[in-house]
């Protein structure tokens, strides 16, 4: 035999290497996937295939080509993973000939809903190594029953080795560029409630400075009345007289107070505490109001911080639509988007807004400082009147998992 002689091309052997150019042409997990789907068909045919990558003890991200599921939509949890048995390390691969009667794949909270949503009966899944570590697993699906046999395990071995170096070193270059942008985002979070927290301070301030006032100019001043008439020369005044007088003194030192601590939001809740105090502030029988909670007092189970925080912007809300907008309707309505936000609107038909910036109310900008410290969104619509609306992500909120009771 000539030893110079060419000896032939082992095809399998080119579509690897094939694999691992394209391999270094690529920069994230999805597009590498996709970039090497031609030639991991070439080896073994899928109607899906997908690289299960742990994240932590508890979690996987998945990333897939050939069907677009669930698995890559939204993080899955191990103990309810398909593949858990390989991810918990109880063996380094799976096969079945019909995934979906296979007790290990299709089990009670199992997150099997693509098995059957298209028909992934021939499954091969083999464990993913990168420096002696399981980094996840590698997956393959194939609609027809059968079809994945002990060669196909072999098959699948030889890929995931190829593969894993090249997804570890993205998935570890994804995950540093995510705790660089989320070390970033929570200093700018810090920085903005450090910020909103000098901004309440200063609006605290103005509180207690706006309560004085309210006290000298209308309390303090209507006793000294009171006190001048029962000393002076002056006829003194008859008992329904001062009775009047000294009720409304009693009112007013009421609101003051319920306007300082917010007695009806600790003893009757949310909802009740809104509407009397939408009551008190519209004082006319020219001004329509409602309050409507589609939540079944959601914003009571919040805690004590968030709960008061999302009042006073109502509060403040309301008291703007009542005094500046000469509405003849204004309604609260709280409820729950689909992306599990609290939704909290303050709706009036008035005339809204001037377009001169020193006619906005001052408490727009108290209403947005105690949204920014509650990590809610703060907006002003005005379409026909004015909508402010406090968007509240629940998630990232502590939640009570019943509702308070409340005096009624």
């Amino acid at each position: 035999m000539n030893i110079n002689q060419t000896q032939p091309a082992d095809p399998t052997r080119n579509v690897y290497l094939r694999i691992c150019g394209h391999l270094a042409e690529e920069t994230d997990i999805r597009s590498a996937l996709g970039a090497v789907a031609g030639e991991i068909a070439e080896l073994i045919p899928f109607t899906h295939a997908d690289i299960c990558l742990l994240e932590n003890k508890h979690w996987t991200t998945s990333y897939e080509v050939g069907i677009k599921t669930r698995w890559s939509r939204r993080r899955t949890q191990i103990r309810y993973s398909p593949v858990r048995q390989i991810l918990h390390k109880q063996t380094d691969a799976m096969l079945t000939t019909n995934a979906m009667e296979d007790l290990r794949y299709v089990f009670a909270g199992a997150t099997c809903e693509p098995i059957f949503e298209h028909q992934l009966r021939s499954r091969v899944n083999v464990r993913m190594k990168a420096m002696g570590k399981l980094i996840g697993t590698f997956n393959l699906s194939h609609s027809e029953e059968g079809l994945y046999d002990a060669d196909s395990i072999q098959i699948a071995y030889q890929l995931a080795d190829v593969l894993a170096p090249y997804f570890n070193a993205l998935h570890n270059a994804d995950q540093m560029r995510q705790a660089t942008y989320q070390g970033a985002e929570a200093r700018a979070r810090e920085e903005g409630l450090r910020q909103g927290a000098l901004d309440l301070t200063q609006t605290l301030e103005q509180e207690r400075q706006r309560i004085g006032m309210d006290l000298h100019d209308q309390t303090l001043a209507d006793l000294t009345r009171i006190l001048r008439d029962l000393s002076g020369d002056a006829p003194a005044p008859t008992i329904p007289m001062l009775t009047t007088r000294v009720s409304d003194c009693i009112d007013d030192l009421r609101r003051i107070i319920d306007m300082a601590v917010p007695t009806l939001l600790e003893l009757f809740g949310f909802t009740h505490a809104l509407r009397v105090h939408l009551e008190r502030a519209s004082n006319t029988d020219l001004i329509q109001t409602e309050v409507i909670d589609h939540t079944g007092g959601m914003p009571d189970r919040l805690n004590t911080m968030t709960r008061t925080a999302l009042y006073r912007i109502a509060q403040e809300a309301i008291n703007n639509a009542a005094r500046h907008a000469e509405p003849s309707r204004i309604s609260v309505v709280i409820e729950i988007d689909s992306n599990d936000h609290l939704l909290l609107k303050i709706r009036d038909n008035g005339c809204g807004f001037s377009s001169d910036r020193d006619n906005v109310p001052s408490g727009l900008a108290h209403m947005r400082t105690r949204a920014r410290l509650i990590a809610a969104q703060f907006e002003i619509i005005e379409d026909a009147g004015t909508c402010v609306v406090v968007t509240l992500p629940l998630s990232a909120n502590d939640t009570l998992t019943e509702p308070l009771e409340y005096q009624r």
